[in-house]
């Protein structure tokens, strides 16, 4: 059996963070593990309190998970503080992970502000060129690459100045544009763009790191990045299409839609 390993923060409403990475590998038939970077107190509706993992902690975390059952891919979420960063680097350079999906979370999907600002710096310079694909945000991308992107043009020029500056492969996810749900996969100086479909429904936490957990564990079971990418986005899809509702403001998904009629 394939192992994935999410190094993330916990949301305890469920839609996002290590809940939502749980349940999309789950239902992709892999083995899912966790390592957690900061308890959150969190809803539909926002992000009230972040109480932090220390770095020793997160260190013994990973030191369990990696000597014992080591993960065949590993996707990066919420990580709040540079000290944590460094820690992770650390770790996956030491047991030489593979397979690394890096979601720069900085903004919850409600829009509370989740990464502090030094570690920016951090995230940007020392964990993202540890990266196989790194999955930002039309938001972040703008941050990452320092462009305003309102097209898909700009999709594209964004992608290739961080692919360049990072040396890895970038998905630019479009979901933040008005007239199209489509994503850019850059990858070796090739742009992929993968087709999706909008699906009018306001419940979107845990999007972000829903679709960077289902990459991760399609790395893991064998497939190629681009075909990786694709699945991803056909699954997030198909949870955004069941419609789930839940909560007062932008609920979860529906992560095991394949598998029930609701």
């Amino acid at each position: 059996m394939k192992k994935v390993l999410t190094i993330a923060g916990s949301d305890c409403s469920g839609g996002a963070g290590i809940q939502a990475d749980l349940k999309t590998m789950t239902v992709h038939g892999v083995y899912a593990m966790s390592a957690i970077t900061a308890l959150t107190a969190q809803n539909t509706t926002g992000v009230y309190g972040v109480l932090e993992s220390t770095p020793e902690f997160l260190a013994k975390q990973l030191d369990c998970i990696f000597q014992d059952i080591f993960p065949d891919a590993v996707k990066i979420g919420m990580v709040s503080s540079s000290a944590l960063i460094r820690v992770i680097v650390e770790k996956l350079r030491e047991y030489n992970a593979r397979n690394i999906v890096v979601d720069p979370v900085m903004v919850s999907t409600s829009g509370s502000k989740l990464l502090r600002d030094d570690a920016a710096q951090a995230l940007i310079e020392e964990l993202m060129p540890l990266g196989t694909v790194v999955t930002p945000n039309i938001p972040e991308a703008e941050v990452l690459s320092g462009l305003t992107v309102r097209s898909k043009a700009d999709m594209e020029a964004a992608a290739a100045k961080i692919g360049e500056k990072y040396q890895g492969a970038v998905l630019v996810k479009g979901g933040h544009l008005a007239d199209t749900a489509d994503d850019l996969l850059y990858q070796n100086g090739v742009c992929h763009w993968i087709a999706g479909e909008h699906i009018d429904n306001p419940n979107t936490h845990g999007t972000g790191c829903t679709l960077s957990s289902a990459i991760a564990s399609n790395l893991a079971l064998g497939f190629e990045l681009p075909e990786s990418v694709r699945r991803a986005k056909e699954y997030i899809t198909g949870a955004l299409r069941a419609n789930l509702d839940l909560g007062k403001g932008s609920g979860p998904l529906d992560h095991a839609y394949r598998f029930f009629s609701r």
